[in-house]
């Protein structure tokens, strides 16, 4: 926060009243702030944490505890005897709002062009968010840190082995993460489901590797560099640091991989005679822009959008899609893809506004986005000969399972495989939460990281699939 700069020369009585009306100011500001916005898919909390330095300056965080955020910096907080200003530049959003008295704040929320009432009031209790499931030490197992490198990208790739303790010759396998920047326990929203994995899987005597994404902890790269066949290098290299562990059997290496590790998993298999065997968690099995289509449809559905939104949005997501797929001039896609985004009123925008359309262009106008949009998983899957094991919840809204099981089922046999499983449990989502209607919005608030039934499926297929 930029502050104020007095001339030494001003006399004492100019100075004393500025200075007690910004203490006042600060004082008044001081604490927890809590307020509720109001939105088609529900109520989202929001807490400001205001303090003040020794010197006497506010700073502020963020929590929204229904998203399973904390501690996001909030880049300026001025307060003056009536006022107080919030800005969020991490997330382009601003509160404003006026002090009705000591204890409550009426104002607005701003964000991506929309402009919400948002009232705070103070408060001494801090919503807390609850991880039950997360394992906490000590653990009776052995956990080492490790490090290895891709010898095609030349890229350094950290992690976290877990092995049974007083046990030799145990099967192993990998933890594979969906799309984005993923550290090695798929950490979401405070949840974290590999980790969840891994401490189950390890105490019922299996191994389990999990990496940190290119760029993400101590791995090196950069994830908007790569595609899903450079992760399935990464996973590759992971296989061979495995085989060269004394404690583990080289013949029962297998591979779990959830969301876009279901897509990375099949072309590791298909490449690799060391993969023993492979399980799918909401897994792709059709092309990624079928998927994300039928994502809209649903999960706008589940959220509790019109028919009418759904299809606008259909249609954005058609323009955006042709313009990545066709337009080979970089400006002038980059110029097409703002001015889509924006409905054409990009060059009439202010920079806050064009901030949020920017963040979208650089989302999508990656290799890696353009690689999910045209892969089909369909072909790799008919090459993969070892044991497969596929499940999608019946309520996943990101990747359906009725379409994406239908296609791996039917690739796998086509291929000839005689080895596989296909799974629809109900009431489970995107996470393999058990949940209500799978929205993408019940993530955070589902204090479950992941279905115990599916943990224990998954372990004694496994260990039945290792046995044989």
């Amino acid at each position: 926060m930029k502050q104020l700069m007095l001339w030494i020369l001003c006399p004492v009585f100019f100075l004393a009243p500025g200075i007690r009306s910004h203490a006042q100011a600060v004082s008044k500001a001081h604490g927890n702030w809590s307020g509720k916005l109001e939105l088609p898919a529900g109520t989202i909390e929001m807490i400001f944490r205001i303090s003040e330095d020794e010197n006497g300056h506010l700073s502020s965080k963020l929590d929204v505890p229904v998203q399973g955020a904390k501690d996001v910096p909030v880049s300026k907080t001025l307060a003056t005897a009536d006022s107080l200003k919030l800005t969020v530049d991490l997330i382009v959003g601003k509160f404003a709002g006026k002090f009705e008295n000591d204890s409550m704040i009426s104002g607005n929320w701003s964000q991506h062009g929309i402009n919400l009432p948002l009232t705070l009031k103070k408060t001494e209790t801090i919503t807390e968010i609850k991880r039950p499931q997360t394992p906490r030490p000590p653990f009776p197992y052995l956990t080492e840190g490790v490090e290895y490198v891709n010898p095609v990208s030349g890229l350094k790739l950290a992690g976290t082995l877990t092995l049974p303790a007083n046990t030799k010759n145990y099967p192993a396998v990998i933890l594979i993460s969906g799309s984005g920047a993923q550290d090695r326990d798929e950490t979401i929203f405070e949840h974290k489901p590999f980790l969840v994995i891994a401490d189950f899987l390890t105490r019922h005597g299996i191994a389990v590797l999990r990496v940190d994404d290119r760029g993400v902890g101590g791995s090196e790269g950069n994830i908007r560099e790569a595609t899903s066949e450079d992760f399935a290098g990464d996973v590759l290299a992971g296989i061979d640091f495995l085989k060269t562990r004394k404690e583990i059997n080289k013949t029962k290496i297998g591979l779990i991989g959830h969301s876009e590790g279901g897509l990375i998993a099949p072309i590791v298999a298909s490449k690799s005679k060391d993969v023993a065997f492979i399980v799918l968690l909401a897994g792709p099995g059709i092309k990624g822009e079928q998927i994300l289509y039928k994502q809209n449809d649903i999960s706008l559905k589940a959220a509790g959008m019109t028919q009418e939104v759904i299809e606008k949005n259909r249609q954005l997501q058609k323009a955006i899609f042709d313009i990545l797929l066709n337009e080979k001039d970089s400006a002038v896609q980059t110029d097409r893809l703002q001015r889509t985004y924006s409905g054409g009123m990009y060059p009439m925008m202010n920079d806050d506004q064009k901030k949020v359309i920017d963040a979208r262009v650089a989302a999508v106008d990656t290799p890696w986005f353009r690689f999910f949009l045209t892969y089909d998983p369909a072909p790799t899957l008919t090459k993969v000969a070892c044991p497969v094991l596929a499940i999608n919840g019946l309520k996943d809204v990101q990747v359906p399972a009725d379409e994406n099981l239908e296609a791996i089922e039917k690739a796998l046999s086509e291929g000839g495989n005689k080895h596989f499983k296909i799974l629809k449990p109900e009431n489970l989502n995107h996470l393999f939460q058990r949940c209500k209607t799978g929205a993408i919005s019940e993530y955070a608030e589902i204090e479950e990281t992941f279905s115990p039934e599916i943990l224990e499926l998954i372990t004694e297929w496994i260990l039945k699939t290792c046995s044989g």
